[in-house]
């Protein structure tokens, strides 16, 4: 089978991004496994079926899937809705505000900047859920323990607070995604603050590893960073990727996130048979 995709990254955190109708109608777990392998496959961090919203439908303007590279079927990604909105664009849809159905629900972005195929988004990810008893919640991983927060900002997050990144986050990063007190696993960012409005944040993601950036996983950090009085909005989240810009005024209230989006290539997947 011959599967069409779009590729494309929002902050260097790539996904390939196909329309439903020319995807397998099963298997979809292999298949993203092979699509996003970057030997053998395409390669991503995920793989994203988007589909038309059903007719009489208005409430948005495309729904969306999201396989991770190990083939797990998650809620969204920040990075990736916004990937999503581009890939609607390059299709010749030319909207200024985008309401995309996501696993974690209706989100809504805003086009700031088109350059080519280059997008500037702002993006309502929501309210956080969290806990009060886990704003401030010690971990134990093994012989070690973590200062984190626990909430969810339309996936599990796990923000690890650090005074630097001399430790062997990425194996730890491992460690807690799979740890029992999360039985759906979690994504993990490590933070450090560098002043009130700026943190550094290395990500490892539930079902991809690390990443050169998240958007929910920025979404995390930042808010986590606010609860804890560390920051204050606006928030400049410094990924290895570059810069995400976040917005919260604190609870009740949706964060608001500025960021990019880029077509960079369009292709066939030879997958089974055509191999």
């Amino acid at each position: 089978m011959r599967i069409p995709f779009t590729k494309a990254h929002g902050a260097k955190n790539d996904f390939l991004l196909t329309w439903a109708a020319d995807a397998p109608d099963k298997d979809l777990v292999p298949t993203s496994i092979a699509i996003c392998d970057r030997y053998t496959g395409a390669g991503g961090d995920g793989w994203l079926l988007v589909s038309r919203p059903p007719t009489g439908v208005t409430e948005y303007d495309i729904q969306i899937r999201l396989f991770n590279s190990d083939g797990s079927e998650v809620e969204m990604s920040g990075n990736g809705t916004r990937c999503a909105a581009a890939f609607l664009l390059d299709s010749g849809v030319a909207k200024q505000d985008i309401t995309i159905l996501t696993g974690a629900g209706l989100k809504h972005l805003h086009l700031l900047k088109a350059d080519g195929l280059k997008y500037n988004f702002e993006m309502n990810m929501g309210q956080p859920k969290y806990a009060a008893d886990e704003v401030r919640y010690n971990l134990v991983v093994g012989v070690d323990a973590f200062d984190c927060t626990i909430l969810n900002v339309g996936n599990p997050q796990c923000a690890v607070f650090l005074e630097d990144f001399d430790i062997d986050w990425r194996a730890a990063g491992a460690a807690i995604e799979r740890h029992p007190h999360f039985p759906n696993r979690t994504n993990v960012s490590f933070i450090r603050q560098v002043d009130e409005h700026t943190i550094d944040v290395r990500f490892f993601e539930r079902g991809a590893g690390e990443t050169m950036s998240s958007g929910t996983g920025s979404t995390g950090a930042a808010v986590a960073s606010v609860l804890r009085g560390l920051v204050r909005s606006p928030i400049t989240v410094r990924t290895p990727a570059g810069p995400l810009e976040l917005k919260w005024g604190g609870t009740a209230q949706d964060v608001l996130m500025t960021g990019p989006a880029e077509i960079v290539a369009r292709g066939e997947f030879y997958y089974g048979s055509e191999r």
